[in-house]
């Protein structure tokens, strides 16, 4: 397997390594926290040689979950089924919502998914560098991502990831430590279990949806009244996802065998080399996998037959797509290897990851919500495709520019900020303990 940074680079944080294998040297710089959403300060300039592909791949992830989310927030009479929302787009605009959903559905939770597998093989290749103990505190980090997830979960948005994540790092980072051979034989047991629960899921859904058609005469679905997106506070919305924990919380039971085989695969892509000139053979076949066979196959069951198909091409096709994603931003940036102006504006978000993620969600909310603008309410259906784009294109430019300009001020996003503080105090206050 081919190493991505030489054995003899330096453990400290934003140290240049040499790579390559044919004599040549080119410099790169690793951030040993680099791909987790809580990631360590990084400088509010770019520096020179870092490995760009890796902050434009998670502003990518992130603004791209956005993409999947933002049509919860346009459509607050029928949030994930349970409201009871069943009023579609007629003609045309039935279709253009289809394929605009297809785009993204479940490609940047893939994306968003590998990436924190490459932070967390950054920082154990770091820490073994450094001599230091691996996972070490890694578990204080998994604790406080678990603590942001709880916190954005009841105040911001139910869909939250950051706990499954933090769950799902904690245990992959043990996984890490152990040998290759133990690794893969983890991954290949996680892909199997995930698989048999998709395919158990979708065998459930496919008899509670004949067993809806057996009763369709039975009357139309009853709606929640008062509805708390349309018609509640911002406290009512936060009550009402104490009362549906365990509902919310579903889909991160369900997708957590996927979420550590994917975690483990992107550590072992980053060990192959993904991001280095010497991988070009596995980012090429990674290409073909995705665009080739995952990206047609998942747009066309996902548009044509709607949710019937979601957890397949939700949670079995899109994450290949996902690495197609991951290797043509990876090949892009080894030609280029300055992220130029579109690219920096993407890593801007990149680099505060985990205040965009959370900002994003609010702002949507705010514009959306009866908590605040209230304008999801007033949209028709077939309104209501125009109108998802244009707030997914104002919260997107809202991220990109807010991104921006604080970094021109600020080391690192407000949560990182609070993120960093909090587990160096925790850290600081162990080894006082302990001393």
């Amino acid at each position: 397997m081919v190493e991505p940074v030489s054995s003899a680079a330096p453990a400290r944080p934003g140290a240049s390594v040499t790579t390559g294998t044919t004599g040549r040297h080119r410099a790169v710089t690793v951030e040993p926290k680099d791909a987790d959403l809580a990631s360590n300060p990084v400088p509010a300039q770019p520096r020179s040689g870092r490995l760009a592909a890796l902050d434009v791949l998670r502003g990518i992830a992130i603004l791209g979950t956005l993409g999947t989310n933002i049509w919860i927030f346009t459509d607050v009479t029928g949030l994930i089924g349970y409201i009871g929302g069943d009023d579609e787009p007629s003609g045309a605009w039935l279709w253009i919502e289809r394929f605009l959903q297809q785009l993204a559905q479940g490609k940047f939770l893939g994306l968003l998914t590998i990436m924190f597998g490459i932070g967390l093989a950054i920082q154990q290749r770091s820490a073994v560098k450094g001599g230091r103990a691996w996972p070490g505190k890694y578990p204080i980090r998994a604790g406080l991502l678990f603590l942001d997830g709880l916190l954005n979960f009841f105040l911001v948005a139910e869909f939250d990831v950051l706990m499954g994540y933090a769950l799902t790092g904690l245990v992959v980072a043990y996984v890490l430590a152990t040998s290759e051979k133990a690794q893969r034989r983890w991954l290949i047991v996680a892909a199997s279990i995930h698989t048999a629960m998709l395919t158990l899921a979708a065998v459930g859904m496919a008899l509670a949806a004949g067993q809806a058609d057996t009763q369709a005469n039975s009357g139309p679905p009853e709606r929640l009244d008062p509805n708390p997106y349309a018609d509640g506070s911002f406290w009512d919305l936060v009550a009402f996802r104490w009362d549906n924990m365990l509902m919310f919380r579903a889909e991160a039971i369900l997708i957590f065998p996927m979420s550590i085989a994917l975690f483990l695969l992107g550590a072992r892509l980053f060990r192959a080399g993904v991001f280095l000139p010497e991988g070009a053979r596995i980012r090429k076949r990674l290409m073909v996998i995705g665009f080739g066979i995952a990206a047609p196959l998942d747009l066309a069951l996902g548009v044509f037959f709607g949710g019937d198909l979601i957890l397949f091409t939700r949670y079995g096709i899109a994450p290949f797509v996902a690495l197609g994603i991951l290797a043509l931003v990876a090949e892009f940036y080894l030609r280029r290897p300055s992220p130029g102006p579109v690219g920096r504006r993407f890593s801007e978000v990149g680099r505060m990851a985990l205040s965009c993620y959370i900002l994003q969600n609010l702002v949507a909310g705010a514009i959306c919500y009866g908590w605040g603008l209230g304008l999801a309410e007033s949209v028709s259906p077939n309104s209501r495709v125009p109108f998802t784009v244009a707030v997914y294109l104002v919260v997107c430019a809202f991220m990109l520019v807010f991104a921006h300009f604080w970094l021109r001020r600020f080391e690192r996003g407000p949560v990182e900020w609070l993120w960093n503080s909090s587990f160096a105090l925790l850290t600081r206050r162990a080894g006082t303990a302990r001393g």
